[in-house]
């Protein structure tokens, strides 16, 4: 294969190099152990892998082998990575969906510090600005030790990239878990190209200064190892320069970082979805049993629609009191309208999700009380992993409700535009990502404006066709705009241009 090296790994071994490697917490295959005790391999989880799974798959020519570097995240992961020879599950096997993978196999307690303690219970609340300052955050001196693990981590990552990149290879960082790694990397092989890229949103200087100083100034420092920074969204760019300039001091000119004798350029790479391949997959037969029992469950009634994770920043409660609210102020429509909400658990670890999902059921139960009858259920909650289901439900939508606190870009409310066969008009939060490029045609809301959210459904409810299906047309456009191959090779082109 054209680019792929051979270099004495540590130890006398030898391992294949790569010109092109990704990094992320979650890889593009995950483990399980089946009833006779062996390993069974299958995609893995998580937007990311979604997102790239067709780049692994299907790597431009020329471009060498692409070789992703990733975490053992399960018994099975660490068992799978512990019986390849440097955790490189390509080489012994394992079917990866045609990857080259290396799956780290990290001490648990280090990793659950690392992931939990300081990358979902701290960085993800604050770029999604979810602490109640009154409160929390508190840094005392477990965080410290939390915060060792996430500095072990990187490393951990920084080392592998380090040991596996071909000289001048391309390196592509991904999100808030590895933010120390670019400049790690950086010190031991400035041959390198990096690349880091942000699939969160970034949160402004007066929030972000919550962090510890030494905390705070090290994420910067550390993703101004890269040569070039991406961010899905304008805003959130801005807030990361904003952040550079009062925390570091750094220069900013345009969209430039300048500090520590370094500069660095902040891009937008706005991901999008693949409209063709989505709107095939909302075809197959799974998909279109779904459907029919969704639509025989809804009878004649409209469909309001979320597919959400259960997650905080999703603002699922909110957005069903706001049906509630909307159900109260137009009695017009008891029995007419159905609330389909398909949702996926997620973070059961951490207690502030737990409790979080017991808000949702507990609220879409009293709209059920409230507004049920012997002929119709107001509110649909369904909690599982069901993409299929989702896809249907996605399809059938008069309205789609997308109303994040704060989300990098929201792909639901690209891929509902897309597969939307009813014209769905789109409830979308100021706070997503997504809405740079989508407010011109949806209804765009505050996300903590109950009463606004509420007139918003309804004005999507009463919405002429004509117009529904015009502007569910070109959002459907520019959801397309840039599918994961395109955006991938985008960053790939400008990280490979130079300065």
């Amino acid at each position: 294969m054209p680019g792929i090296g051979e270099l004495a790994a540590p130890g006398g071994e030898r391992s294949s190099q790569a010109e092109l490697l990704v990094a992320s917490n979650r890889g593009p295959v995950s483990f399980a152990i089946g009833d006779d005790g062996e390993l069974l391999a299958r995609r893995g989880g998580g937007g990311l892998v979604s997102g790239l799974a067709q780049v692994v798959q299907d790597t431009p020519d020329g471009d060498g082998e692409l070789l992703w570097v990733c975490t053992a995240l399960s018994e099975a992961d660490r068992r799978a990575a512990r019986s390849a020879p440097g955790g490189r599950l390509d080489q012994v096997g394992f079917d990866t969906g045609g990857a080259s993978v290396k799956m780290l196999d990290l001490d648990r307690v280090l990793f659950d510090r690392a992931y939990n303690a300081v990358a979902n219970r701290t960085l993800w609340f604050v770029l999604h600005l979810l602490h109640s300052p009154s409160m929390e955050p508190s840094f005392g001196a477990s965080f410290r030790r939390d915060w060792a693990a996430y500095e072990h981590y990187n490393s951990a990552f920084a080392e592998a990239l380090a040991e596996q990149a071909a000289p001048g290879a391309c390196v592509l960082v991904q999100d808030y878990h590895l933010t120390l790694v670019p400049a790690l990397l950086r010190q031991t092989r400035p041959d390198l190209r990096i690349a880091h890229f942000s699939h969160t949103p970034w949160s402004p200087p007066e929030y972000f200064r919550m962090l510890p100083d030494s905390v705070a100034a090290a994420i910067l420092q550390g993703m101004l190892g890269a040569d070039r920074l991406g961010f899905l969204a304008p805003a959130w760019a801005a807030a990361f320069r904003d952040c550079c300039a009062e925390i570091l001091g750094a220069q900013i000119e345009g969209d430039t970082v300048s500090a520590g004798g370094r500069s660095v350029r902040t891009s937008l790479y706005p991901l999008g979805v693949d409209a063709p391949e989505l709107r095939d997959r909302a075809s197959h037969p799974d998909v279109r049993a779904r459907a029919a029992e969704l639509r025989e469950l809804a009878g004649d009634c409209r469909l309001v629609v979320r597919v959400d994770r259960t997650e905080l920043s999703k603002n699922i409660v909110r957005g069903l009191d706001a049906y509630r609210e909307f159900l109260r102020a137009h009695p017009e429509w008891h029995g007419r309208v159905m609330h389909l909400v398909c949702a996926y658990p997620s973070r059961h670890d951490l207690p502030e999700y737990r409790e979080y999902t017991a808000a949702v059921q507990r609220l879409a139960a009293e709209i059920e009380d409230e507004f049920g009858t012997d002929t119709w259920l107001p509110v649909h909650l369904e909690i599982s992993d069901d993409f299929p289901r989702s896809l249907a439900a996605m399809t059938l939508a008069d309205v789609l409700v997308v109303n994040p606190i704060r989300d990098g870009m929201n792909l639901v409310a690209k891929e509902g535009m897309v597969v939307s066969a009813e014209g769905a008009v789109l409830v979308l939060s100021r706070e997503a990502g997504a809405c740079s490029e989508m407010a011109a045609d949806a209804l765009v809301v505050n996300p903590y404006d109950v009463t606004a959210t509420a007139d918003a459904m309804y004005a999507g409810l009463t919405m002429a066709p004509a117009e529904r299906r015009a502007r569910a047309g070109r959002l459907a456009t520019v959801a397309g705009a840039l599918p994961p191959r395109a955006w991938f090779g985008a960053q790939l082109a400008e990280i490979r241009s130079g300065p």
